[in-house]
């Protein structure tokens, strides 16, 4: 633990003001909204989509004292109580900070690079060597220049060897990570497209990052993806490949039933090894592993034994729906003191329900080390926790946490035999375990079940979309999120608790039961109903819910019943009709609504806009112009007959991009949320949602024979059919029939065949290898699918069934 004086002395620098500076630094902080330990906190306001010195108040009323700035703070003028550093660049900073604290630690660090498979290679090592070793992985993906400086801070003296991904994307990023992790150790995973847009080529890409190593003793890679010829002669190589020159050599491959056999030269012994997984990326994945227990001296059986006993792992956190109408935070795949932490965030993100519940296994080191086991007690009590049950050894400083339901079992299988009594409903319950505790088995007793259709939506996605388009307003210009239609198929509170999280301004649903389920679900963020009437009005009233007014009749309406329920100033929200001609008013009644609205106190203007009908069509920018134009008439209009000022928005997805000019004080972000690009403007936008199902049957079909209802699936030839588990009950359109869709199996595009039933839909195969409980992409091209029954990705996403499940995971 280091102290303020300490680290300024050892990074040569003064602090700007100093109050405490024997004050101790155990936790990096860069977001007011993750403090678990304010009295051991340092906040670093860096600079990125959002400005942190914004939340320097924030993160002081979390009672943080202790902070690393760039620019000049006015909040800081009278404050006797804190400890501030300047520097020239708050992340430049906190990497030196991290790279000394990494020089603190003489084992072996392994340092991971490449376009794909840093985080497989990373968790499979750490299984595959943790039976000897002190391990300690960095948790989740975190391996940008913010996510390698966090990773790092977390390793301590109970480790054997450390285990580090790093990632870029785009030239001159790798230098800086080098220098924070030092790896002696590195191994590169191969080299594909990811992020090569950013790059002139991909001997430039490579180039970037092969400087991870630029200083390691020994590199691990497969001899295709490097060119042998330019690494340093003082670092020993280690290569896998399939020639007689490499150390590790795939000699044979044979795939049958989801499992690959390899013949596998490791060293001088060749060996017979049986996995399961037939993909090129997992046998790669596997290599890099081989490779890397060989240089570690272990011996070929004990390679082939325990890579057998991998298993496929789920890297990604998920939030899936419980059983007794519970919500499941599955992270059963690892467990170390880094990840929770980033579990719990999660967690305490969760508004849907009162009660929050931690299940957690025994981690790695604990025993040994007094040091971690306080860490965990103080993370632990700084929690929001209401249960804790506790799967392993029965330590005596477990009664030091303070959570007020707490439960300890020796053992899962103790845990899963009591599991009835400790009736778990009606709560958020994170599942975090070491894989050894197979904490699996506890997720599937409480993970209401499947029918293998499922909807998957990357929350990681929806926050980087959501700073895309924050990057292109003005700081001081509000975001309204559109959540309505069960936010475009992606979900109601899960989608909701991220952007409340997130600190959206407003969210926007279409109907007031779906604002009602939002505020039940905890959510306290104001929300605009956009077609309310009139049997609504003692929900909006119930629920705080702010309607949209869009004729006088709704107006006098809603006064009427205001004044019956003694309400004054409710908030509203008027809708001025410039083109859209669906609802509003239009600008002839201004004059009538101000006339109105003067005679009465039951209401208030909350904001005034419109809805642009084509911002994003350049033919229709004329017309789109004279719609802005119109609007700022009506609300100079309205703003002067109120004599007050409210929220002045026009700005849909498309505006926020096209017309920046039309920003005005909020813009509504809605479809681009859900990364859809309808006019193709922003590259870095993020797919969030993918919809799969699985392969129930195959069938092998002469020519001539039909498939489906109707007999409309005419087969010319001898042919390969798959059953698989959607259909319009689930939200596939029945045009996606007779070859119009197409679905995507093991990287190849399979057309339907016949007419799209209610539950299923066939599939042709032909010629390919498909088995059954494939996994089946269903929209491999969202746009292209769209196109194909002459629709919009906007119906596509909310026709999607709600029967189909929701898993949504966070990387």
């Amino acid at each position: 633990m280091y102290t303020i004086k300490f680290i300024c002395e050892e990074l040569n620098i003064r602090p700007l003001i100093s109050n405490d500076l024997s004050s101790k630094i155990s936790e990096l902080v860069y977001d007011s909204r993750k403090v678990n330990n304010p009295d051991e906190s340092l906040f670093f306001a860096l600079k990125a989509t959002r400005d942190g010195h914004d939340f320097i108040p924030d993160a002081y009323k979390k009672g943080i004292r202790n902070f690393v700035i760039s620019n000049p703070v006015t909040f800081f003028e009278g404050k006797n109580d804190v400890n501030v550093i300047q520097v020239d660049n708050v992340l430049q900073f906190m990497q030196e900070l991290v790279a000394y604290h990494r020089n603190q630690f003489q084992y072996p660090i392994i340092g991971i690079t490449g376009s794909n498979g840093k985080s497989i290679v990373k968790a499979w090592l750490f299984q595959l060597l943790i039976p000897e070793k002190k391990v300690y992985q960095s948790p989740k993906s975190y391996n940008s220049q913010l996510g390698v400086a966090l990773s790092l801070w977390n390793l301590g003296p109970q480790y054997d060897l450390a285990i580090i991904e790093a990632g870029i994307s785009e030239p001159g990023e790798m230098s800086s990570l080098q220098k924070m992790i030092q790896p002696n150790i590195g191994i590169f995973t191969n080299i594909g497209v990811a992020h090569s847009q950013n790059f002139s080529s991909k001997q430039e890409k490579l180039k970037e990052k092969m400087k991870l190593f630029s200083q390691v003793d020994t590199l691990i890679a497969g001899s295709d993806y490097i060119d042998t010829e330019q690494i340093d002669a003082n670092i020993r190589l280690v290569t896998w490949g399939r020639t007689d020159r490499d150390q590790i050599q795939l000699i044979q491959e044979e795939t049958h039933n989801q499992l690959s056999k390899l013949k596998i030269r490791i060293g001088e012994v060749i060996c017979i090894c049986q996995v399961p997984f037939t993909d090129r990326a997992s046998i790669e994945n596997i290599m890099s592993c081989i490779a890397c227990m060989y240089f570690m001296g272990y011996d070929a059986e004990t390679i082939v034994e325990r890579i057998q006993n991998l298993k496929p792992l789920e890297m990604r956190l998920q939030l899936k729906k419980g059983i007794n109408n519970s919500s499941i935070i599955d992270d059963s795949y690892s467990n170390d003191l880094a990840s929770l932490k980033i579990s719990l965030e999660f967690l305490n993100q969760q508004n849907q329900h009162n009660s929050k519940t931690l299940i957690l296994s025994e981690m790695e080191g604990l025993a040994e080390s007094e040091k971690l086991q306080q860490k965990l007690i103080g993370l632990l009590n700084s929690s929001e926790l209401q249960k804790f049950i506790w799967v392993g050894n029965k330590y005596p400083w477990l009664k030091d946490i303070e959570i007020d339901l707490m439960k300890e079992y020796a053992t899962t299988e103790e845990f899963l035999e009591h599991l009835t009594e400790l009736n778990l409903s009606n709560e958020s319950i994170l599942i975090k375990g070491a894989r050894k505790f197979q904490f699996e088995r506890i997720v599937q007793r409480l993970a209401l079940r499947s029918h293998g259709t499922v909807l998957e939506i990357n929350l990681n996605a929806i926050s980087n979309n959501l700073m895309l388009y924050r990057s292109l307003i003005p700081k001081n210009v509000k975001l309204m999120a559109m959540v309505k239609a069960f936010s475009y198929g992606s979900g109601s509170f899960e989608v909701a608790n991220l952007l409340q999280f997130s600190k959206v301004d407003y969210l926007t649903v279409a109907f007031a039961d779906e604002g009602v389920e939002l505020r039940t679900a905890g959510i306290a963020l104001p929300i605009m109903v956009l077609s309310p009437d009139r049997d609504t009005f003692q929900s909006l009233i119930q629920h705080n819910l702010e309607p949209e007014v869009y004729s006088m009749d709704f107006l006098h309406e809603f006064i009427e019943f205001l004044e019956e329920q003694k309400i004054n100033d409710f908030k509203i929200h008027l809708k001025l009709d410039t083109g859209m001609h669906r609802l509003g008013f239009f600008p002839s009644e201004i004059d009538a609504v101000v006339e109105k609205l003067k005679s009465q106190k039951q209401v208030r203007v909350q904001s005034f806009f419109t809805h642009l009908v084509a911002s994003g069509d350049p033919n229709q920018d004329e017309f789109t112009t004279s719609q802005i134009s119109s609007y700022l008439t009506a609300a100079q209009k309205l703003e002067h007959g109120l004599g007050y000022k409210f929220i002045k928005h026009v700005a849909n997805t498309s505006a926020i991009v096209r017309w920046p000019q039309a920003h005005l004080d909020m813009v509504r972000l809605g479809i681009g949320l859900y990364g859809v690009d309808m006019d193709k403007n922003l590259m870095n936008l993020e797919q969030v949602s993918c919809l799969k199902t699985t392969v129930t049957q195959i069938k092998e079909l002469p020519a001539g024979e039909t498939v489906g209802y109707d007999r409309k699936g005419v087969l010319n030839r001898d042919s390969k059919i798959a059953t698989v588990k959607i259909g319009y009950a689930d939200g596939y359109a029945r045009r996606f029939g007779n070859s119009v869709g197409k679905m995507q199996i093991n990287g190849f595009l399979a057309p339907t065949v016949g007419n799209i039933c209610m539950d299923m839909c066939m599939l042709d195969v032909t010629g390919q290898d498909v088995q059954v409980g494939d996994e089946v992409l269903v929209f491999p091209d969202l746009m292209q699918a769209a196109s194909d029954i002459g629709t919009i990705p906007y119906e596509l996403l909310v026709n999607i069934s709600s029967r189909v499940k929701r898993v949504y995971y966070y990387e």
